[in-house]
């Protein structure tokens, strides 16, 4: 017969599974409320990690292969987009946006001077900028921003943070940067005036200066009366910069290390592109080389008084076959053009709509870029010593720009050409 439990241990029995259960019901409970506040609390941390994380933290991946052929950053003001081109080859495109009518953001031919990965703003109560990637020592550069959908920024082009990551990984310090009001791209073109090559291609590169048909380079220029506009050099701000190291010694060869030393043979230099500027406005020729100035001469511009126009030509490669350099150009849109786009997209208010519909389809089609650059090329006389000297000193990724506009105030000794299209 089986025994009975007592009722005293019947009541502790049922209290421990009463116990259990409520326990068992209050986590449920707590957890269904916990739910929502957890992925509230992860966005939030998302959240906050996309803005401070640091790059070893947050994007831990290999960095992307930097394209073959030279790069070209290209920004469209009208269309709010950057485009990246290796050689006349677009790789990448993403939207941007660029300064407010009341900082806006400067049109012209710049270059990439100097890379900082976290940045933070001298002028505006120091703003975050990741990925900076300057362009003139007056404040301009590309970094990581918020893009509205629309011109927000103080002049500089803000970028995604995915896009401003792929673009620091892929640019180099003097990539050339285009920024335009319409969308340009570089195309090829070919034209008898642009530097054949007079050396041999085993020959050695001179670095001499030549002598008498061309005028002797500035060693610096006259710093514009604005210090907003002075290079800033300031110890460490250049992420890429590198300490030179110092000179291997030459190994002895064994039982002679009292014997005389042998200093190595320095290595010889790697000879670094070229850029050529010519402006009808100066009506002069400035050649340089890794930001230095080598030399300068006059040109003849034929009918001075008519614009060339700004184009920017660059040297892509050889070819296999000829020796034969490649070019492309990226030709600005003339002001004609401009105008009849205008006319085009956005009529003017008229008392006679159907006139200016009349005159809008009158008005000639804006030429072809390769046109209206082939157009300027033909115009411009340079001096045979020039010409020789310049055949002699190029180099794939060498580049070529002709404008009516002078060199701006920003050309410094540590930037390459730069020239504000107005």
């Amino acid at each position: 017969m089986a025994t009975q439990p007592t009722a005293g241990i019947a009541r502790k029995h049922s209290a421990a599974v009463l116990a259990a259960r409520v326990v068992l019901v209050s986590s449920v409970a707590l957890a269904a409320l916990a739910w929502p506040c957890d992925r509230a609390d992860a966005a939030r941390l998302h959240l906050y990690r996309g803005k401070t994380a640091l790059a070893g933290e947050k994007h831990r991946q290999e960095p992307t292969p930097a394209p073959k052929g030279p790069l070209q950053i290209i920004i469209s003001i009208a269309d709010q987009k950057i485009s990246v081109y290796s050689g006349d080859v677009l790789v990448a495109r993403s939207a941007v946006s660029t300064g407010v009518p009341d900082h806006p953001t400067p049109m012209g031919v710049f270059t990439v001077i100097q890379k900082q990965r976290w940045h933070r703003s001298n002028l505006y109560s120091a703003a975050p900028m990741p990925y900076m990637q300057r362009i003139t020592w007056s404040g301009v550069a590309l970094h990581a921003g918020v893009l509205p959908g629309y011109p927000a920024s103080h002049g500089c082009i803000r970028l995604t943070e995915d896009f401003a990551i792929h673009l620091w990984q892929i640019s180099k310090l003097g990539n050339r940067v285009i920024i335009a009001r319409e969308d340009v791209r570089p195309i090829e073109i070919s034209h008898p005036q642009l530097f054949g090559q007079k050396r041999k291609p085993d020959a050695p590169v001179s670095l001499g200066v030549p002598g008498e048909a061309l005028g002797i380079a500035q060693t610096s220029r006259v710093p514009a009366a604005d210090d907003f506009i002075k290079p800033v050099k300031v110890a460490g701000m250049v992420a890429d910069a590198t300490e030179p190291s110092a000179p291997a010694m030459a190994e002895q060869p064994p039982g002679t290390e009292g014997g005389p030393n042998v200093e190595p043979k320095p290595p010889t230099p790697k000879a670094e592109p070229i850029s050529i500027f010519i402006s009808r406005k100066q009506e002069k020729l400035f050649v340089r080389q890794g930001y230095a100035p080598l030399f300068e001469s006059a040109v003849r511009i034929r009918n001075p008084e008519r614009p060339l126009g700004t184009h920017v030509f660059t040297a892509v490669e050889r070819r296999e076959n000829s020796g034969a350099m490649r070019w492309t150009v990226v030709s600005f849109p003339d002001e004609a053009s401009n105008r009849i786009e205008r006319v085009r997209i956005e009529p003017r208010q008229s008392r006679h709509p159907e006139r200016e519909a009349k005159r809008s389809k009158l008005a000639a089609p804006p030429r072809p870029s390769v046109e209206r650059a082939s157009a300027a090329l033909e115009r411009i006389e340079i001096p045979p010593e020039a010409a020789d000297r310049i055949a002699e000193l190029l180099l794939p990724k060498s580049s070529l720009i002709i404008s009516d506009q002078p060199l701006s105030d920003e050309t410094d000794s540590d930037t390459d050409f730069i020239v504000l299209v107005r």
